[in-house]
């Protein structure tokens, strides 16, 4: 019996020791990529194999897999231990991140396999976000692809500062020294203006493990590292320690009146209890009373923990803001530029308003400029009016409200962004802050002393935009024009915004790509906002075609100020009437970009008004209009 618990106690003693082992070896984050193909989960599982690091169970299950999906024949198929979804195991490709955990004697890892398709960009990048390293893999018999351009350029705009070229597939080219050199000089030449710290070219068959753990005997000419060697030496970011303390608040947590604490995972620096800190958007100041976390109160803590911060004073703090080092604060600024990678089959549309995600906190935003794209095969900085799927480029955004962030150089955490799309709620860009536009930083709200309500009470109406929307021909001008002549004549205040008549003047430098639409219809909406403040009814009458500009429209204003009106005559209907020839044309390819032919329209899902013009006369329809409009009380 004695001698059992001096094993049992023996036992506890090693744990303990593990784990505090464990607890004191630095960490590497680091993924792969590069194009399809190359071998990436290939050679994580590879090095999960050969660290010892699969259990016997795994390795069954891995063996009667290979012999079901495998693409190694009879041998083991090492990707199969990453890629998880059986959509990837039947096609023999990566789709989805996938990260794994693995340690050797000197260091603790957390891998991300990324996947190699171009149209799954968005996942690498979402891999990079937080990685120290990038093993890029390049395959010996296909030498750089554009893709490993892209997904290079893509890591050094994410902060990696360490690379780690892998020449994969070397057995395929019998081991040629002179193949591995010209990949590493190729990509040493263009990767040598993106910033990295070090680039190390390293040999390796994943397949067969060779360089991977131990040198391989087939390349006697190789004097350098094995991959783990360098993954074990290669020096790790802890900056991150030394940088301005940063907070982003998750939420307010409120569990009862007697306590009020700030949530968040600390994503800079150091904080301790009796520090003084600062509301970055608000600028006020006060100390530490408590830290919180789910094992009690600690005295201080560091970048990577998730706590609860008590403060000694009630000071406005909420879900988006951040809590900062007083001799150290962020940006707050509602205009800056930034780099941004594209995710999304539908292109970047400048003037599109589209929803802003930082660490913690959102606001509406639009790209007010985009300055210039960047070529992947020569990094040069191209003109160019939208980005594409997979572009990169760099521009100028403007957020609603204004919103705390560092520089992306400074703070890989509280300078980052998503967009959002506001119909789909697709995120479609990535985007890392440069620095802040300080150029409007002058222009203030001037008060007014008469204002909307009163400019709407002296012309005995309730000022509104009545948004006319439908196809070319469906009769969207005619009836509009017919309800005004209807209100004018019982004395209301009206004014008509007609889409070919506003590209006379205001938008007559703007043509019909989709990006000139969206920039027609926000120029039009601010236009019809300020003659709402007027105290004017507005009727504008635009084709219109995107969801997300009508959207964009509604939310200049107030609640109730704008009526969407869907004039819903067919697509035959409106061809056949072809009041000004231009179906005929469209039909023809002599008109490019033709709502409702070969540019989309995107019918109102739930508009306030919907005319369905089929069997009825435009009289009948503006008679309808207005008694919808007086018995709501516009008129």
């Amino acid at each position: 019996m004695l001698h059992d618990l001096k094993a049992v106690r023996a036992s506890s003693t090693d744990i303990s020791s593990y784990l505090l082992e464990q607890e004191q070896k630095s960490m590497l984050r680091f993924l792969t990529c590069g194009s399809v193909d190359d071998g990436k989960s290939t050679l994580i599982g590879r090095l999960l194999y050969d660290t010892k690091l699969i259990f016997e169970d795994q390795l069954a299950a891995l063996e009667r897999d290979s012999r079901k999906h495998g693409t190694n024949g009879s041998d083991i198929d090492f990707a199969l231990l990453v890629d998880g979804l059986e959509a990837e195991r039947e096609q023999g490709i990566t789709i989805d991140v996938a990260y794994r955990f693995f340690a050797t004697p000197k260091r603790k890892f957390i891998v991300a396999d990324t996947p190699g398709h171009e149209q799954y960009t968005r996942n690498m990048a979402t891999g990079a976000s937080t990685a120290d390293l990038a093993i890029v893999l390049v395959d010996a018999r296909k030498g750089i692809l554009p893709q490993t351009r892209r997904h290079s350029f893509i890591a050094s705009l994410l902060g990696i500062r360490h690379i780690l070229l892998a020449v994969n597939k070397i057995d395929l080219v019998d081991y040629d020294q002179t193949v591995f050199e010209s990949i590493a000089r190729d990509f040493l030449s263009f990767a040598g203006s993106l910033g990295f710290a070090t680039v190390v070219p390293i040999p390796v068959s994943a397949r067969y493990g060779e360089n991977v753990i131990t040198l391989s005997e087939n390349m006697p000419w190789y004097a350098g590292p094995t991959m783990i060697e360098h993954l074990e030496t290669v020096p790790v970011d802890t900056d991150v320690l030394h940088k301005p303390f940063r907070l982003p608040v998750q939420y307010v947590n409120r569990p009862n009146l007697d306590f009020r604490g700030f949530a968040g995972t600390i994503a800079a620096g150091r904080v301790a209890v009796g520090d003084e800190v600062v509301a970055a958007k608000s600028g006020r100041s006060s100390r530490v009373k408590r830290i919180v976390t789910a094992n009690g109160d600690i005295p201080s803590a560091r970048e990577g923990q998730a706590v609860t911060v008590v403060l000694e004073d009630e000071i406005e703090v909420s879900r988006g803001n951040i809590l900062v080092a007083p001799d150290a604060r962020p940006q707050v600024a509602d205009q800056f530029a930034a780099n941004l990678v594209w995710f999304d089959e539908h292109p970047l549309m400048p003037g599109r308003s589209y929803i802003l995600r930082t660490e913690t906190d959102q606001a509406h935003a639009r790209v007010t400029e985009l300055k210039h794209r960047v070529n992947i095969n020569n990094f040069a900085h191209e003109a160019a009016k939208s980005l594409e799927l997979n572009e990169v480029g760099v521009c100028n955004i403007s957020v609603q409200s204004p919103v705390a962030f560092d520089n992306f150089a400074d703070n890989r955490q509280t300078g980052a962004f998503v967009l959002i799309d506001r119909v789909t709620n697709a995120t479609v860009g990535a985007g890392m802050i440069l620095h802040p536009l300080r150029r409007a930083a002058n222009i203030h709200w001037q008060a007014l002393d008469v204002n909307k309500g009163a400019r709407a009470e002296l012309k005995h109406q309730k000022p509104a935009v009545l948004w006319f929307t439908g196809l070319s021909g469906s009769g969207k001008s005619t009836i509009a024009n017919l309800l005004e002549r209807k209100l004018h004549a019982v004395g209301r205040h009206t004014y008509i915004l007609d889409g070919d008549n506003v590209r006379h003047g205001l938008n007559r430098d703007l043509g019909f790509t989709e990006e000139d639409r969206v920039e027609n219809i926000r120029r039009v909406g601010e236009v019809a906002r300020l003659m709402v403040d007027a105290g004017l009814i507005v009727l504008v009458s635009f084709i219109s075609p995107f969801r997300a500009e009508r959207q964009m429209a509604r939310e200049l204003l107030g609640e109730g100020e704008f009526v969407e009106i869907f004039v819903d005559t067919p697509f035959e209907e409106c061809a056949r009437r072809d009041p000004k020839g231009l179906y005929e044309r469209a039909l023809k390819g002599e008109i490019r970009n033709f709502t409702g032919v070969d540019s989309p329209y995107e019918a109102p899902e739930n508009a306030d008004v919907h005319l369905e013009t089929a069997g009825r006369s435009a009289e009948e329809l503006a008679d309808l209009l207005e008694g919808w409009l007086h018995e709501r009380g516009y008129i």
